[in-house]
């Protein structure tokens, strides 16, 4: 399989030239280009957002299918660290997967500060990851208003970038739903959802004073190795 994966490789740079790798400026230091797997026609780079423990087998897995890099969920809606988290970065970085970030799911309506709901995610979680990914979705779980959701999405962009480089991840349209026209969190790398199922930055509109993302969630709901996951790329 790597030998197949390899001449793919080859036989793909040269059709593609530049062009192969996204335009797009890539989160962190993820600039390295992994083997073309077999059916997966495009460059760049794969990987996972998980919401439940994964073990170090499955991570190995996962790393055999392809994907090289995985989002961990560290904080719930209900207003709590999530308890696998610290446990599933581990395993991740022990079967080799090579960059492990997490992300955010807070919870605004729960009677906690924003500062205190970061706080709390980073003590139960050490240092041991990347980045911190702030999840904007589900207008259910916000406030009565689009300014209120604006000044706590502010307060969790400042607390967590006080930790760690901090990114957001939302839809155009969960993103207008909650925030409206806001474009405070524009300064920050864009992890977009679109279930198109293709791994390519080309259905890309420019929302909340974006106008390029670093990662695509392009499945979701998806099972691989025995793991739900949705699948990334870059």
């Amino acid at each position: 399989m790597r030998q197949i994966a390899s001449l793919l490789l080859a036989s793909s740079l040269l059709l593609l030239g530049a062009q192969g790798m996204p335009a797009e400026d890539p989160p962190r230091n993820y600039t390295k280009l992994y083997p073309i797997e077999v059916g997966r026609p495009k460059a760049g780079t794969y990987g996972v957002d998980v919401s439940s423990h994964v073990s170090v087998s499955e991570f190995k897995c996962l790393k055999d299918n392809g994907f090289n890099f995985a989002i961990v969920r560290a904080y719930q809606s209900t207003g709590n660290p999530d308890p696998y988290a610290p446990s599933t970065i581990s395993n991740a970085r022990d079967a080799g997967i090579d960059y492990v970030d997490v992300y955010m799911f807070p919870c605004p309506r729960c009677g906690k500060s924003a500062s205190e709901q970061v706080d709390e995610m980073v003590r139960a979680l050490g240092s041991n990851y990347g980045q911190i990914w702030l999840d904007i979705e589900g207008s259910q779980y916000w406030l009565g208003s689009q300014s209120a959701n604006q000044e706590f999405f502010a307060q969790l962009l400042s607390a967590a970038s006080s930790h760690k480089s901090t990114g957001v991840y939302a839809s155009e349209y969960q993103w207008s739903s909650i925030m409206g026209s806001y474009s405070g969190g524009s300064r920050h790398q864009l992890w977009y959802a679109h279930y198109d199922g293709n791994p390519s930055f080309s259905d890309f509109e420019p929302f909340g004073g974006w106008s390029r993302p670093a990662i695509k969630q392009y499945r979701g709901d998806a099972s691989v190795c025995g793991v739900d996951v949705d699948e990334d790329w870059y």
